[in-house]
């Protein structure tokens, strides 16, 4: 049986374990060069084929409900910023220049908006016209989504998962017991997933800033964006910030920013 104080170094290698390290973005202007684990097993065409279906549920959904925004002013509004963002795309990952990209927009009050793995992106109406979003802002939102699909957020949290079930699956073959096990999984949870969660949100603020530079969206509109989104919230945050969480150093870290893609706004313009 293992010892207490050995448990959460055999569950770092077993976490650890089919895992490869790889970097799935060049660092840009901005320099965002983390190395990344990946579970071997779980491929990059594999999310994004499950998101795929996922994506295709929810919009014909919407569809069949008649929320689904075509020819709108608002769909073609998001539709025009889509196409100069995925245009830009190149800059941190060439082959997603050839991914299977597709746009949405749904009429609802919900304040959010997604870029799911493999190119697939939703806007809700609530988030555009509640908050009065301009081009710029919008450009915001839409580049940090992008960023998300970009560096494979999804199947890197994926993988802390599998990696989280394989070391637990290992302990209990070994004898570990449950109490020892929950406590090892709080562990990997709050010393790996949360900081990486950090880490990404911050990944992605920074590359969707040189998205929307390099497409010609002001870059200082990221800034208004999630202020604007700090106080539509109140006391119950947007649906969006649920899922992206806030710190006080975000504005900050996207002031500090703004000078390094500066020039790439200027040529884009």
């Amino acid at each position: 049986m293992f010892k207490p104080h050995s448990i959460s170094l055999f569950l770092a290698a077993a976490t650890l374990a089919g895992c490869q390290a790889v970097n799935t973005t060049s660092s840009g202007a901005v320099g965002v060069d983390r190395k990344q684990y990946m579970f071997s097993m779980l491929s990059t065409e594999q999310v994004n084929q499950m998101y795929a279906q996922s994506y295709q549920q929810t919009v014909s959904q919407a569809k069949s409900k008649g929320v689904l925004e075509n020819n709108s002013p608002v769909a073609q509004r998001v539709n025009r910023i889509a196409s100069r963002l995925i245009a830009e795309v190149k800059a941190f990952r060439p082959d997603a220049a050839e991914w299977d990209w597709d746009v949405n927009v749904i009429d609802s009050p919900e304040l959010n908006a997604n870029a799911g793995p493999g190119g697939k992106i939703i806007f809700y109406t609530g988030l555009i016209e509640k908050l009065n979003l301009t081009d710029d802002e919008i450009a915001a939102v839409m580049g940090h989504e992008i960023a998300h699909a970009l560096r494979e957020h999804g199947r890197e949290a994926m993988s802390k998962a599998y990696g989280v079930q394989m070391a637990t699956q290992i302990g209990s073959a070994v004898g570990i017991g449950d109490g020892s096990l929950q406590l090892a999984n709080m562990g990997v949870q709050y010393l790996m997933t949360l900081p990486n969660s950090r880490s990404n949100e911050n990944e992605a603020d920074l590359i969707g800033l040189e998205l929307a530079a390099r497409a010609g969206y002001n870059p200082s509109a990221a800034v208004s964006l999630w202020q604007k989104m700090a106080a539509a919230g109140g006391s119950a945050p947007p649906e969006f910030m649920s899922t992206h969480p806030s710190s006080g150093s975000r504005t900050q870290a996207l002031q500090e920013n703004i000078p390094k893609v500066m020039p790439l706004y200027k040529k884009g313009r």
